[in-house]
């Protein structure tokens, strides 16, 4: 880390949302540009900068900054060079050098200790006073707690979040409980926090550090693992691992918890289940409003005349469906709720085209899907407008919550939502709370998919319960008994080898020697064999690389790497941006990765609104010096600033989990085998169901057996199964 002296000469640029600047600074005689997180510098300031060299592709070199000190203005040109540089409001050059005039070196003493003192100064009236007093607070504040927090090695940007959000609070609330960033500021998370605690002398056994360390426990189990609860042994366990504190401290603050409603405790399947409360909320209520639903919205139908339509629609579409697929068809108009499950090639699609042409109202039949791509191919496949669950709720970025709920539910007398299996508990509830008590409530999809990357097991808790009627579709559709994917997905879920290299089949093993030649052949791949073979007017676009692994020499993070760079590469003074370990460039593959319901979008016809979500798949149009445009679903586009950053990933090679929901002509897997935990039979078969037109497994065919072999399913701590039947015992007794 190297320090440099500096006067301050120019500001070049500033962005105020995360006062990252741009700074033109004199040092030892020679013009040195300066970038970074800062507080704004007037001209002719002196500020020491630590940080090191850097050299930009197009700005030469740079001095990034990762703290800074101030030193006070001592001369009376510089005391009234910094008055007037407009960082004070109610003081320009004219009023600077009359406070100057009058209280000489002492001025910022003056303006600091005895600020009414202003007023012997001509020109100045009660009403600027306050002005000039709130406005050299403000700068003076907020440099200092920037400095008190950089003295215990906080990042700049981290500490200008917090000096934003506490403001003159600063560093009183750091030095009583530090573990209030992690409520109180959203992305500084528990172990950041106790990085400042411990530097700052908080003591291990702080009961704000063992609280906030179960909190994170908990969050991590669930944002991490799915879980919704832990029982009480293993929290304790793992909290007084992580803490390197007693059990018994951990005990004591669980009870607090507990008292304070931050933790709800239940009996769960025989486990002494701890959980976030909003969690035990959530799946409670999803609880409740499904039991209603089911109750209230049930209809009464004439089962000769529905027959008779589906007679009609099988004539119409030269359809032949079987006799469980018109009992699901039957179900759906006149259940209150109804789940229809099945695999791949069982006809849920051709079911809802079914449905929609039964229905006496179409137009108040809703659709949706937990992702775009998902609620695109739902509409492309019946011809009837589907949203994402997030846009048909409309979420408001001024509220932080879906616009419609209890207070405005949505105007449908039926929805019907696709790919349920991956809607965890907060968008369930959320869903729930939208549809009016008449509305019927139609769920389809695959219950032996991955589970949710968020929180819960929704689908397999509803059918587990057996509470809600359900529809289990088993038989292969018509169309769909010659494709090679299909019937090997079926064969893969029951345990069996796929046929491969078929003559003109769609369904291919390459062997390989090594984890080397197999990430080498899938480079070839996708850039050149396969592009060529689908003939795909849309090239590369509808190939997709799925990993099973995040590490390794065929995970998801090198085999981005490497492709990369065989399909775009870097180009001599082209701009790119690196963050963390990825490099962004121009027409790069990008997937978002964290719901951010307030960014904002636009599109080249002027349509605008926020919100990208978890999954969303787009390509890079434009890098600039700190930030990138995306643009989504060929239309929607969106600015990313650096910060922002964090929430984009390479997309060249996607997680089998990442791909939920999406669909793309060819799929290419690597089969090298790894950890039992994540090579099994259930993460294969959701990969294989990914594909449309083309598979091609690329490894080892020992790994594709162990692997089928592998039964394995990690299993949640959920409860919704449990309260399900709850909620069917409390509405049969209360009848």
């Amino acid at each position: 880390m190297l320090t440099i002296e500096t006067t301050i000469v120019d500001t070049i640029f500033r962005n105020e949302s995360n006062q990252y600047s741009v700074i033109q600074v004199q040092s030892e005689g020679e013009t040195i540009t300066v970038v970074g997180n800062f507080p704004e510098f007037f001209s002719g300031e002196q500020v020491v900068f630590s940080g090191n060299w850097d050299e930009h592709p197009l700005y030469g070199r740079q001095f990034k900054a990762s703290g800074f000190k101030t030193e006070q203005p001592s001369t009376l040109s510089s005391i009234e060079k910094y008055l007037s540089s407009g960082l004070i409001k109610g003081v320009g050059p004219s009023t600077a050098n009359k406070i100057v005039e009058v209280f000489g070196l002492e001025t910022l003493d003056i303006i600091t200790y005895q600020p009414e003192r202003l007023l012997e100064v001509a020109g100045i009236g009660q009403k600027r006073l306050e002005q000039i007093i709130i406005s050299f607070n403000e700068q003076i504040l907020s440099r200092k707690a920037m400095m008190f927090l950089q003295s215990y090695d906080i990042s700049p940007n981290i500490a200008l979040r917090i000096t934003k959000y506490y403001g003159e609070e600063t560093e009183n609330i750091m030095q009583t409980n530090p573990y209030r960033v992690v409520d109180d500021i959203q992305g500084i998370g528990f172990l950041t926090a106790d990085r400042i605690a411990q530097s700052m002398g908080i003591p291990p056994q702080s009961p704000f550090r063992i609280q906030s360390g179960l909190a994170y426990v908990l969050y991590q189990a669930s944002n991490e693992q799915g879980h919704t609860y832990l029982p009480r042994d293993i929290l304790i366990s793992q909290a007084a691992a992580l803490l390197k504190v007693e059990s018994s401290l951990v005990e004591v603050q669980i009870q607090s918890m507990l008292l304070s409603k931050t933790f709800t405790n239940a009996f769960i399947n025989d486990d002494d289940a701890l959980f976030l409360t909003y969690i035990y909320s959530a799946e409670k209520e999803i609880a409740v409003k499904l039991q209603r639903q089911k109750d209230s919205a049930k209809k009464s139908v004439d089962s000769t005349k529905i027959f008779s339509q589906i007679e009609d629609f099988e004539n119409k579409f030269n359809i032949d469906f079987s006799n469980s697929q018109k009992a699901a068809v039957l179900s759906a108009m006149q259940e209150g709720v109804l789940i229809i499950t099945g695999g791949p090639g069982t006809g849920k699609t051709t079911l809802i085209n079914c449905i929609l042409n039964l229905m006496e109202n179409p137009e108040k039949t809703f659709l949706a899907a937990p992702t775009g791509r998902a609620a695109k191919r739902m509409e492309e496949a019946t011809g009837h407008e589907a949203k994402t669950i997030h846009r048909m709720l409309s979420f408001s970025a001024e509220t932080g919550d879906f616009q419609h709920d209890e207070d405005m539910p949505l105007d449908c007398e039926c929805l019907i939502v696709d790919e349920v299996s991956m809607i965890d508990v907060f968008l369930m509830r959320s869903l729930l709370r939208a549809i009016n008590h008449n509305t019927r409530l139609i769920l389809v999809g695959d219950a032996d998919q991955l589970p949710s990357v968020g929180a819960g097991n929704v689908l397999k808790d509803i059918l587990n319960s057996n509470v809600i009627p359900t529809c289990k579709l088993t038989e292969i559709f018509r169309q769909d008994e010659n494709s090679s994917i299909v019937i090997n997905a079926h064969k893969i879920n029951h345990g069996e080898m796929p046929n491969v290299n078929k003559k003109n089949g769609d369904f291919f093993m390459l062997q390989s020697q090594s984890a080397e030649q197999t990430a080498s052949t899938i480079v070839s791949l996708y850039a050149k064999r396969l592009p060529n073979y689908l003939n795909d007017e849309n090239g590369d676009a509808n190939i997709q690389v799925l990993a099973p692994t995040k590490k390794g020499a065929c995970g998801v993070n090198r085999l981005n790497k490497l492709l990369q760079e065989a399909l775009n590469p870097k180009r001599k003074n082209a701009l790119e941006i690196n963050y963390n370990d990825i490099t962004f460039r121009k027409g790069d593959k990008v997937i978002h990765t964290r719901n951010n319901y307030q960014i904002e979008w636009e599109t080249n016809d002027g349509e605008s609104g926020t919100g990208v979500f978890n999954g969303d798949i787009g390509y890079i149009i434009n890098v600039y010096e700190e930030g990138l445009t995306v643009c989504f679903d060929e239309s929607k586009l969106v600015d990313y600033e650096y910060k922002q950053l964090e929430d984009l990933d390479l997309a060249y090679c996607l997680s089998v989990h990442k791909s939920q929901g999406s669909e793309f002509s060819a799929v290419v897997m690597p089969v090298i085998g790894g950890p039992p935990m994540l090579m099994t039979r259930n993460l294969f078969y959701t990969a294989m169901t990914r594909a449309r037109k083309l598979v091609v497994l690329v490894g080892y065919m020992s790994a594709v057996e162990s692997m089928i072999n592998n039964e394995y399913i990690s299993s949640r701590y959920t409860s919704l199964e449990e309260q399900l039947i709850n909620a069917q015992v409390s509405f049969f007794n209360a009848e």
